[in-house]
């Protein structure tokens, strides 16, 4: 009986064993691709998994995501929610959705942190210099035009009181494109994590999300664009680990006039393009949109200005200058450690 049992039980172990050998191996975080368009450019999301995730299903999620963003904050919607506070003519309050009303409080916050560097109210200043959705221009407007925009340009004729945003002068707009692309890279960040997605990369035209690692515990490595018009080059190569990743540079958006290139980036102070030596500016955060926000902030301040404020919060990032004889780098101490090479 006891021969009789053994032999029962090895013949049963000996059946386990060839059917586990012959199932299909599980896949070892296997790379996982998703594009789309969104905001006027491409999104794209790569991880990695053990499970195959439904993509159909996440790409849904994604574009969902993404279209409610631009329903609630583009300038090229008349109907979204920001052009309706846009075109609200009148000092009482306007209630806020809680995503714009979670980009509108990080604006004002950097607009106070930089003294009004970063000033989402600079809409009309946009449309004057024919970077908004009026499109171009052909002619610099005149100083006249430009001081009588100004008058109604202000982060601090803005206040937000809970989800209530209600503004001092009726012309006033808001313009969140220098942040709401980094929020939305932000909420698609969120959407992989609730899915169990902790190995990915997040990027919408350019600002990225990443975190957690490649196979064998690679790193995630992304490359920074040298700031020139004629090719398409890397000027240093990072690895951020787990950060968002905002670029701001003036030499892509521009327009020239007598041979006067005029930048899209605008200075509030002046009302005019910014005449800085600054042609890139990379900026780690754990919050994409915060990256977003202080990239162009630090993009108008002149390179030594940009370099004090940085050090001074302790933010990582890269300055790249134009000289007479090429580009240079300005680093802050808490960017060093994020350079590969």
């Amino acid at each position: 009986m006891y021969v009789v049992s053994f032999l029962k039980t090895w013949l049963a172990l000996s059946v386990l064993a060839i059917l586990v050998s012959c199932s299909p191996a599980k896949p070892v975080n296997e790379q996982y691709q998703l594009n789309g368009n969104t905001m006027g450019t491409y999104y794209v999301v790569k991880f990695y998994s053990s499970d195959a995730p439904d993509l159909h299903e996440l790409q849904q999620q994604i574009d969902a995501e993404l279209e409610l963003v631009n329903d609630l904050m583009s300038t090229y919607r008349p109907d979204s929610e920001l052009m309706r506070f846009n075109r609200h003519a009148d000092n009482t309050a306007f209630t806020l959705s809680a995503q714009t009303r979670t980009v509108v409080a990080e604006a004002l916050r950097i607009a106070e942190q930089t003294q009004g560097v970063l000033d989402v109210t600079v809409g009309p200043l946009v449309e004057l210099w024919g970077f908004g959705a009026r499109g171009r221009i052909e002619q610099a407007p005149s100083d006249t035009d430009i001081a009588n925009t100004r008058a109604v340009v202000g982060y601090d004729k803005l206040t937000l009181t809970d989800n209530q945003l209600t503004k001092s002068v009726a012309a006033l707009a808001v313009d969140l494109s220098t942040i709401a692309k980094g929020f939305g890279v932000d909420q698609v960040a969120a959407i992989l994590e609730r899915q169990g997605i902790i190995n990915y990369l997040v990027e919408i035209g350019g600002e990225m999300r990443l975190k957690g690692t490649k196979p064998d515990n690679q790193p995630w490595k992304i490359a920074i664009e040298k700031p020139v018009t004629t090719e398409r080059a890397v000027q240093r190569i990072l690895a951020p680990g787990d950060m968002g990743v905002a670029t701001s540079g003036d030499y892509r958006n521009y327009f020239e006039e007598d041979g006067v290139r005029y930048s899209h980036l605008l200075d509030p102070r002046t009302g005019k393009p910014i005449t800085n030596r600054t042609v890139s500016v990379t900026v780690l955060h754990p919050s994409c949109m915060t990256a977003d926000g202080y990239a162009t902030a630090l993009n108008v301040m002149d390179a030594q200005a940009a370099m004090q404020f940085a050090e001074q919060h302790q933010l990582a990032v890269l300055l790249v200058l134009k000289t007479d004889e090429g580009f240079s780098e300005l680093t802050s101490s808490a960017f060093k450690p994020y350079l590969t090479e």
